[in-house]
């Protein structure tokens, strides 16, 4: 299986589209528009559908370590769709993009991103069903670290792709309340040349995985009819790894009650039972007893060889916390316990004290794989955004601007194939001042590799990734017929096995943005990107400008 651009593209699009399609009294359409003043054309009411085509020419400089400077011409078209119901949701960023390069260090790429994340309310607040898909690109370093919002070149270009679909339940039966959820998802890591480095330190690139989850919940409020309230949660969650044929397999049971404090304030309390196993088969070897590395440079895995385990934990699990709301515009969630055999702790913080601004911080502890960070990270994406892109190379980074503080899809990290323990914390604002709004997110992310011993991959085991990430974009409308937009970003990528694995990025653009006619946008742009890898002696800077049009249908 696997999702090429012009099927990655479809289900973008049909993330987004087969859930707005039937929902009525759309509302709350927003965003950070590209164009001029007004009303955009395709919008009408409550709804914005924006198909739109641009053409531009682009000069790219090296600044270091090298002088080259390369022109091409870029051709993109693109459709950004945010409508909004009672019931039903969807919100959709797409873009196609050709480079068609000059002379003999030509750039000649074809490049699909996107987000897509759509609610349709087959019952309306009782079964809907949930869609979501991601495309983008990245730069892959020989350490196994990724960078968004890079500064890419052919030979170190790579692609990533996450969608998932699945219902969700929310009912209730007398006093008890019911909810449910299923997802099935697929992730895909594309790099024109997968890295393997040596040294004993094995860097085996993800290729693909297919992720389940599904969780059953039914529980009372304090006061229906006990003064404590009460549920029992039943789930898992499994990723099946492409590389290896790794399994990552998390299977839980638990009992919780919460006890009300005061009319915001109540302590909770959950133990249960956990079954969690990962596990994987060794790369197939020579006569040797040699690896085999296949064409695309990772690891060939031997299908007759027996199932090892990495990881099982069979046991209690517990965990204590708090629930605080003082208001509808604030909520706190936080939880401290024992799981994966260890100390465990996780929870979130939502302050929206208008509509004009909005935080969001949350933690996270868990075991999967490369893409089931992804594709679970895509899943808690609101349904009501809009994307912010580079405004040189049109790049999705993964910041959007949305209702609900989930601004930020997360930190790519590590894009090693071996499973791991995922720990981190991530940080959003958004707020809208007049004619100005602005989006920013911050993050880290600790990737605690684990691996069977007697693998290919037993190096990797218990060896950490760490990724620290800031990110911003801004907005500016003059009059009514121009605006100005900024990003930036910083990655730090601390690679597992000694500091030639880390790497810097940073990057910061500008584009400013004149209506030309109802439809007709003018565009100039321009970008600086740095990158600073201790796998090589040499540092990389470009610079970037862009002069363009865009058509808005």
């Amino acid at each position: 299986m696997m999702l090429r651009p012009r099927i990655l593209a479809a289900a973008l699009v049909g993330a987004g589209l087969a859930a707005a399609a039937p929902a009525p009294a759309f509302a709350q359409a927003q965003g950070l528009g590209q164009g001029g003043g007004g009303d955009a054309p395709g919008q009408r009411g409550n709804r914005v559908v924006q198909p739109y085509i641009e053409v531009g020419q682009v000069v790219s400089a090296e600044i270091t370590p090298g002088s080259d400077v390369v022109t091409f011409t870029q051709v993109a078209a693109g459709v950004d769709i945010n409508v909004q119901g009672r019931n039903s949701g969807a919100a959709v960023s797409v873009r196609y993009e050709r480079n068609i390069g000059y002379g003999d260090n030509s750039v000649d790429t074809n490049t699909i991103s996107g987000v897509a994340r759509g609610t349709l309310a087959v019952i309306p607040r009782t079964l809907s069903l949930e869609a979501g898909a991601l495309a983008s690109r990245s730069r892959i370093d020989a350490s196994g670290g990724t960078t968004v919002n890079p500064l890419v070149r052919e030979d170190a270009e790579s692609r990533f792709y996450s969608a998932y679909a699945g219902p969700s339940l929310n009912t209730r039966v007398g006093d008890v309340g019911v909810q449910g959820v299923a997802r099935v998802g697929y992730n895909r890591f594309e790099a024109d040349n997968a890295l393997v480095t040596q040294a004993g330190n094995a860097v085996d690139v993800f290729d693909d995985s297919v992720t389940y989850m599904g969780q059953l919940r039914a529980g009372t409020r304090p006061g229906e009819p006990l003064p404590v309230g009460l549920a029992v949660t039943a789930g898992g969650f499994q990723e099946d790894i492409s590389n290896l044929d790794q399994r990552v397999r998390d299977l839980y049971v638990r009992g919780d009650v919460t006890l009300p404090v005061s009319g915001s304030l109540a302590l909770v309390a959950g133990a249960g039972y956990e079954d969690v196993e990962i596990s994987s088969r060794d790369a197939l070897r020579d006569a040797n007893g040699v690896p085999v590395i296949g064409n695309d440079g990772r690891f060939v895995t031997d299908s007759s060889a027996p199932r090892r385990i990495a990881f099982a934990v069979d046991g209690l699990l517990w965990d204590v916390g708090v629930l605080w709301r003082p208001s509808s515009r604030t909520n706190l969630a936080a939880s401290v316990g024992r799981r994966y055999d260890s100390t465990t702790y996780y929870g979130t913080f939502t302050y929206a004290p208008n509509q004009r601004s909005v935080f969001a911080l949350a933690a996270y502890d868990g075991v999967s794989g490369f893409g089931g960070v992804i594709n679970n990270a895509l899943a808690g994406l609101d349904s009501d955004f809009q994307a912010i892109r580079n405004p040189v190379t049109g790049d999705f980074g993964g910041l959007v601007s949305g209702t609900q503080g989930q601004a930020l899809i997360g930190t790519i990290g590590s894009a090693r194939s071996a499973a791991f323990r995922g720990r981190g914390v991530r940080a959003s604002y958004q707020r809208t001042m007049g004619r100005t709004t602005a989006a920013f997110g911050a993050g880290y992310d600790r990737r605690t590799f684990i691996a069977a011993a007697g693998t290919v991959l037993a190096p990797l085991d218990g060896l950490t990734d760490e990724s620290y990430y800031v990110t911003g974009g801004l907005t500016r409308q003059i009059g009514q017929s121009a605006n100005i937009t900024t990003n930036a970003y910083v990655n730090w990528f601390d690679g597992a096995g000694g500091s030639n694995n880390d790497v810097t990025a940073i990057g910061a653009s500008a584009a400013y943005n004149q209506s030309i006619t109802q439809r007709l946008t003018g565009r100039a742009a321009i970008a600086v990107d740095y990158l600073d890898s201790e796998f090589t002696a040499q540092d990389f800077a470009i610079a970037t400008a862009l002069v363009g049009l865009r058509y808005n249908f």
